[in-house]
C-alpha cells in the first residue's frame, strides 16, 4: 500500500467511477466539473477526492455527490464514505498526505454537506440529501398516491401501512420520497430512531457482520430502530442469505409495530429472484406505484427547479425540455442544471439554440425517425385539441389552424409525399396539404407569436 493508502484496487475503482460518470453526464459536463477531481487518499474506509476551488466542491457535492458515492460504495467495495475537499495551492499531494480529520473545506459526497446527525448505531444509516424534502416534491397524477402515502407515514406517530412499498422506474422520485419521510420524522419526532440505507448497503453490513462474526450486533442495530427504510430492495434478488436476514428483520420490526418503508423498481409480485414468502410480506401493507411522468408534471418540476437554482430560463425552453426529456426526473433536472451552469459560466442567455447546443449528446440519444402520427399528437397537445380532430371534417379555426400546422410540419420533417400526408389527415387531397403549407409560411412571416409556436414544435420533434 502507498503512503496515501491508494491500492491497486482503489485506483482501478476510481478509473471505473470516472468512466461511468463521463458516460452518464456527457463530455461537456464531465470536462467542466468532474475531470478536475483528483484521488488523493484512502484511509479507514474513506476516499478523499480533491478539487481546486470551494465553488467547484460545492457544485459537485450538490449535483453529483450522491451518484459519486453510489459508484464508490457498493456492496463489494471497501469504501464506506466519500469526502470531497479543496486542495489549496500550498498542498502538494506528491510529497504530503492531506490531514485525515475533516477540515472546514471538506464535505460528504453523499449529501453535498457534512454528514448530519441522522447517523445512528455506528454509521449504519446513510446520509440524507437536504434537497429531498416534501416541500420541493412536485405532485401530479403519476405520483399523487405515493406522495399521500408517504406523508401519512411521516406524520403518524406509530406504524401505518406497514410496510409502505414504493415502486417505479429509475429517476421518478422514490428516493426523494424516502428521504422526505426521514427528514420529516427527524424534524417533528426527533425521539424516533430512523435508519435509511440502500439494500446494497444492508447486504454489505450483513456480509461484514458474518465476516467478523458479529451478527448479534448487526441484528441489534437494525431491530432496535423505530423506522427502517430500505431503498432499491431489488438489489438483493437472488441473494439468499441476505434475503433470509432481511425477512427476519422485517418480521421482527412489524411484529413490534415499527415502521418499514421499502422501494423497488417493480411491484412485490414482479420481483424475480425474491423468495415467495418475502414477496408476500412486502405486499402486506400499502403498495404505491409511481408512473412515468406526464408533460404537465415534467413542466412543473422544471419550474420548481428553476426557482430553486435561481436561473432565468424562458418558458419556451422549459416547454422544450419537458417535451424532449421524458425518461426520468433525475435526467430532466440534470439537463436544466447543465443549461444553467453553461449560462452562468459562459455568460450567455439561455435560449432554445444554446439549450440544444449544450444538451446535444442528451438529445441525440433520443433521436428517432419522426412519424406523422407523432407530429399530429404533439401538435394536438400543444394547441389543446383532440387527436381525432386531425382527421375530422371540422373546419372551425380552433381546429383547422393546428391541423394546418401539423400538415406543414409533416411536409418539413418527413419524406412523405403530399398525397401520402393528405391521406393521414382524414383522406384529404394533396392540394389541401399545399394550401396548408403556404398558409403556415405566410402566418410565420406576419405573426411572430405563431412563428415561435411552430418553431418550438419543430425543435421538440426533431431534437
Amino acid at each position: 500500500m502507498t503512503a496515501n493508502g491508494l491500492t491497486q484496487e482503489i485506483n482501478a475503482r476510481w478509473t471505473r467511477v470516472r468512466g461511468v460518470l463521463r458516460a452518464e453526464v456527457g463530455d461537456s459536463a464531465y470536462k467542466s466539473w468532474l475531470k478536475p477531481l483528483g484521488l488523493v487518499e484512502f484511509s479507514g474506509g474513506v476516499v478523499r477526492l480533491s478539487v481546486p476551488t470551494r465553488f467547484m466542491r460545492d457544485w459537485i457535492a450538490n449535483h453529483y455527490g450522491t451518484r459519486i458515492s453510489e459508484l464508490w460504495c457498493d456492496g463489494n467495495s471497501p469504501v464506506a464514505e466519500v469526502e470531497i475537499f479543496v486542495l489549496s495551492d500550498a498542498e502538494d499531494t506528491r510529497t504530503q498526505t492531506p490531514p485525515k480529520a475533516p477540515s472546514e473545506t471538506a464535505v460528504s459526497a453523499t449529501a453535498g454537506a457534512r454528514v448530519s446527525p441522522d447517523r445512528v448505531d455506528g454509521d449504519v444509516s446513510s446520509a440524507l440529501d437536504p434537497r429531498f424534502k416534501f416541500d420541493n416534491f412536485v405532485v401530479g397524477k403519476p405520483n399523487e398516491l405515493a406522495y399521500a402515502a408517504a406523508r401519512r407515514v411521516a406524520d403518524a406517530e406509530t406504524a401505518t401501512y406497514n410496510p409502505l412499498f414504493l415502486y417505479g422506474g429509475v429517476g421518478l422520485g422514490k428516493t426523494h420520497l424516502m428521504h422526505a419521510i426521514a427528514w420529516h420524522i427527524r424534524e417533528h419526532q426527533p425521539g424516533r430512531k430512523v435508519v435509511y440505507l440502500s439494500a446494497e448497503k444492508f447486504m454489505y453490513y450483513f456480509i461484514r457482520a458474518l465476516r467478523f462474526q458479529d451478527t448479534m450486533a448487526f441484528k441489534e442495530r437494525f431491530r432496535s430502530v423505530d423506522v427502517l427504510m430500505i431503498d432499491d430492495v431489488q438489489f438483493i434478488n437472488g441473494k439468499e442469505s441476505t434475503q433470509e436476514e432481511f425477512f427476519h428483520t422485517f418480521n421482527d420490526l412489524v411484529d413490534n409495530n415499527r415502521q418499514v418503508v421499502v422501494s423497488a423498481d417493480k411491484s412485490p409480485s414482479d420481483l424475480e429472484g425474491m423468495e415467495e414468502r418475502l414477496r408476500s410480506r412486502l405486499g402486506w401493507g400499502l403498495v404505491a406505484d409511481i408512473h412515468a411522468t406526464t408533460y404537465e408534471l415534467r413542466l412543473g418540476i422544471l419550474q420548481s427547479k428553476k426557482d430553486e437554482i435561481g436561473a432565468v430560463v424562458p418558458d419556451k425552453v422549459l416547454e422544450f425540455l419537458a417535451h424532449k426529456i421524458t425518461s426520468s426526473v433525475r435526467e430532466l433536472e440534470g439537463a436544466l442544471n447543465r443549461v444553467a451552469a453553461h449560462s452562468s459560466l459562459i455568460g450567455r442567455d439561455i435560449t432554445l439554440e444554446t439549450c440544444q447546443e449544450v444538451l446535444h449528446d442528451l438529445l441525440r440519444a433520443s433521436d428517432r425517425r419522426i412519424s406523422i402520427e407523432e407530429i399530429q399528437k404533439r401538435v394536438a397537445e400543444h394547441f389543446n385539441i383532440r387527436l381525432a380532430d386531425m382527421h375530422s371534417a371540422r373546419r372551425s379555426r380552433a381546429v383547422a389552424r393546428p391541423r394546418q400546422v401539423a400538415m406543414y410540419l409533416a411536409k418539413q420533417l418527413t419524406s412523405r409525399s403530399l398525397p401520402e400526408i393528405g391521406r393521414k389527415f382524414g383522406g384529404r387531397d394533396h392540394t389541401t396539404v399545399m394550401h396548408a403549407v403556404k398558409k403556415v409560411e405566410e402566418l410565420k412571416t406576419s405573426d411572430t407569436t405563431f412563428a415561435e409556436d411552430v418553431d418550438l414544435l419543430r425543435r421538440m420533434l426533431e431534437g
